[in-house]
């Protein structure tokens, strides 16, 4: 079986959301420092475009985390593999992903980093797939809301490949 990408947003179209999204933030946080925690790996291509176009000061930190179920879906119970470098307390925090489905890793992450006593926590997202939602996590900053469909590109992986594309692909598989 072979797969093929079908173009579901095209580069522009990102890269003028993420523009938008720059905007907001720098707005939102206007006078303060903004602490970006990338959710890795597929969050790394999302986060550094989006703090390019962010005009207020930008920190960073990284961190790596899954989640075991029965091999097929996720419990959300939330395993670090890579814990942040830094201490968030009393920092404005900003949680960068690059897709939200279930919510269920994403929620029990949140509750981890609350803990954590940042001075306040908001989450952004390239994609939201809402209809997946199974954890109400509260979405501060949307790139865009799309169907249950296997994406890829923009960070997004398929088997580690794909990663790279400049645009977010639709997979077809083809036998």
């Amino acid at each position: 079986m072979t797969e093929k990408i079908k173009v579901m947003i095209p580069e522009e179209d990102v890269a003028k959301r993420i523009e938008e999204i720059g905007k907001r933030i720098s707005e939102d946080y206007a006078g303060k420092q903004v602490h970006m925690i990338c959710v890795l790996k597929g969050g790394v291509f999302f986060m550094c475009e989006l703090a390019k176009r962010i005009t207020v000061p930008v920190s960073m930190d990284f961190m790596s985390v899954s989640s075991y179920g029965d091999g097929t879906s996720s419990s959300g119970v939330v395993k670090i593999a890579k814990d942040l470098d830094e201490s968030l307390e009393g920092k404005d925090v900003l949680v960068v992903e690059d897709i939200i489905d279930s919510g269920r890793t994403l929620f029990y992450l949140l509750e981890i980093l609350k803990k954590r006593h940042p001075k306040s926590m908001r989450l952004c997202t390239l994609l939201d797939k809402p209809d997946r939602r199974v954890r109400d996590v509260s979405v501060d900053y949307v790139g865009f809301e799309i169907p249950d469909e296997f994406v890829v590109g923009y960070g997004l992986d398929y088997a580690q490949k794909y990663r790279n594309l400049p645009y977010i692909g639709v997979v077809e598989f083809e036998e």
